[in-house]
């Protein structure tokens, strides 16, 4: 029997269902569980949710960055996407939040609306995903520029990966930017899928015999990340689960390719309906719906009913934020 060979545009093809699925695992992932719990070390898992996102994102972007390579189209188009949601979002969670006081704190108000300041400053995680992913924009077309024109920089992210590594156990490092080490040790992922987005561009394929190695890496990676989180949760540095999310995240990308080319089309476009929600879902789901579903329901009915209510939050948010993106791009 012969082995269907990896096909890596499926990666483009089948992007809005990924970014469904990276959505959903990041719904699941949020739902609080206890660790005695023999479902917790799984239900962590879906913090991958992030990793598939930023590596998405990256070969999005080298895909965008190749049409048409202007700084100034690339940065209106990223932030027109992303900056409408996103205020609304912080104004609507920060504001009501807010019962006035000296300057300092007027400062801090809009330090964290615009940019989500007290994330860079103290590490606090509202949202913090967005203004990490704003930041990493800021660089994009930079690297994608010099991987152009020097290919050898592609190995780059293995200096970024080695960063991680100071950042956890070089002490001037670590006082300095420890703090922050959820952004850092996501910052290779994206690159990574920079990196990657030549390959899906030129449609290359991966000899069907090598899915039995993505399948090793996914059950090996998976297997230990789930054992780390179940029987050492708190008590190891997270960046090394997080360099594991690497090649989690690739694995579970291509094994979940072969699981969209098989499903029916109304599978496949519930998933992409989600991820075309995907940013508005993740700013509304935690702080404008789970934080007020009562503690006492059980897991899967807490989930789905954070989805359910979710899904027209962030179909509002989208057609208000998209509204008020034209609106800019038509001005003059």
């Amino acid at each position: 029997m012969t082995i269907k060979d990896i096909e890596l545009e499926n990666i483009s093809r089948y992007r809005g269902e990924l970014m469904g699925a990276a959505m959903l695992f990041i719904m699941l992932f949020h739902v609080g569980l206890p660790q005695s719990d023999s479902f917790f070390g799984l239900r962590r898992m879906g913090n991958i949710g992030v990793d598939m996102f930023l590596f998405l994102s990256g070969i999005g972007l080298w895909f965008a960055w190749l049409k048409r390579p202007e700084v100034k189209h690339f940065f209106a188009r990223r932030y027109l996407r992303v900056y409408p949601a996103w205020l609304i979002a912080a104004s609507l969670y920060y504001i009501p939040r807010f019962h006035g006081g000296d300057f300092a704190a007027w400062l801090d108000l809009f330090g964290d609306i615009i940019l989500n300041w007290d994330f860079w400053l103290n590490d606090e995680l509202t949202f913090w995903y967005i203004p990490a992913t704003m930041l990493l924009y800021c660089f994009a077309p930079a690297y994608m520029e010099l991987i152009r024109r020097h290919p050898v920089y592609r190995w780059l992210p293995v200096v970024m990966i080695l960063w991680c590594i100071l950042v956890q156990y070089v002490t001037p490092i670590h006082q300095a930017v420890g703090h922050i080490e959820i952004f850092w040790s996501r910052i290779p992922i994206f690159f990574i899928g920079i990196n990657m987005g030549e390959m899906v561009r030129r449609k290359r394929r991966i000899d069907g015999t090598g899915i039995w190695m993505v399948v090793i890496m996914f059950v090996m990676t998976l297997l230990a990340c789930i054992f780390l989180e179940q029987n050492r949760h708190g008590r190891f540095p997270l960046y090394v689960e997080r360099m594991l999310y690497i090649p989690l995240t690739i694995t579970t990308i291509l094994l979940l390719n072969r699981v969209f080319r098989r499903t029916p089309k109304w599978f496949n476009r519930t998933f992409k309906f989600v991820g075309a929600l995907s940013l508005e879902c993740y700013l509304i789901h935690i702080h404008f719906v789970l934080a007020y579903l009562p503690t006492a329901w059980n897991y899967w009915l807490t989930f789905i009913v954070c989805l359910v209510v979710t899904l027209p939050l962030a179909f509002a948010l989208n057609k208000t934020a998209t509204f008020i993106s034209k609106q800019i791009e038509q001005r003059p």
